[in-house]
């Protein structure tokens, strides 16, 4: 009956270890994804900003520049995936929502366990990266991406281009966000245009191009940011579930524990009760 009572004292203290890690976890998730939608706000005010130049910038063309994609081309996509574990079915929702494009477009692809996702359904990306463990780790996570992307625009590889997130609201599930970035569509910025020209010291064109180029970089920083408040809320989330299941597991190794104190205190107490008697006797 010893050991019995110290193995469930033993398991009681596993788990008290267990939910003190949980606990942790759960308090750098909430952490994170605090800091990352805090940050979201930065890089959309930046990215206005830009959209503003951009559209100040078209006013010094005679004719906007303007680049067709044929319909039937499938996108490439950048999809973002989670990084780290104990995040439920979050990847496996992002990668859900591609359907069909999963198979047949060039994934720049975000994520280590997407990765692994993919690599049991055989699946191999044109493109992979690490989700970095901080949210000030993005703009060069940006970067990568944007040079990798880059170099397939210049071979001709790319025509359409879409990006895929995660977003996480208030009071509702994270839903998956799809949103165009190649073509850009350059119409959607001559609302900003002013009545003066800006100055300048670049042909139009070269300034058009860099403009856009940081503007891609913003909604890349823009998504990615999204996916990283998005999976450490899931974290949450699944650490929150983690804990009630450990409290509920802790209140029934307690009830054991002291029901099997009990029966040993009544083993000894009738221990005792005999022995009396028989020295009586």
């Amino acid at each position: 009956m010893t050991l019995r009572l110290a193995d469930i004292g033993a398991r009681i203290e596993g788990v008290e270890q267990l939910g003190a890690v949980v606990n942790a976890m759960r308090g750098i998730a909430a952490a994170r994804a605090q800091q990352a939608r805090a940050q979201v706000e930065a890089v959309d005010s930046y990215a206005a900003t830009i959209a503003t130049a951009i559209g100040r910038a078209l006013a010094l063309m005679s004719s906007p520049p303007r680049r067709d994609a044929a319909e039937q081309d499938p996108p490439a996509l950048i999809v973002f995936t989670a990084e780290q574990g104990f995040a439920g079915a979050f990847s496996e929702r992002v990668l859900a929502s591609l359907g069909d494009d999963l198979a047949t477009s060039m994934l720049f692809l975000i994520g280590t366990r997407g990765a692994s996702v993919l690599a049991e359904r055989r699946i191999e990306p044109g493109w992979r990266g690490a989700m970095p463990s901080h949210s000030a780790g993005i703009p060069k996570l940006a970067d990568q991406i944007s040079e990798a992307l880059y170099a397939r625009i210049a071979k001709g590889e790319i025509v359409k281009l879409d990006v895929v997130f995660s977003q996480w609201e208030p009071g509702h599930a994270a839903g998956i966000q799809r949103l165009r970035l190649l073509p850009l569509d350059l119409t959607g910025f001559l609302n900003s245009v002013q009545a003066y020209p800006p100055l300048h010291n670049l042909a139009p064109a070269d300034l058009l191009a860099g403009l856009t180029a940081d503007y891609l970089h913003a909604q890349l920083c823009h998504a990615a940011l999204h996916a990283f408040a998005a999976e450490n809320q899931a974290r949450m989330e699944a650490m929150a579930a983690a804990r009630d299941q450990i409290a509920r597991q802790l209140a029934d190794l307690r009830a054991k524990e002291r029901m099997v104190r009990q029966e040993e205190i009544t083993a000894e107490v009738i221990e005792l009760a005999a022995g009396a008697a028989a020295s009586r006797s």
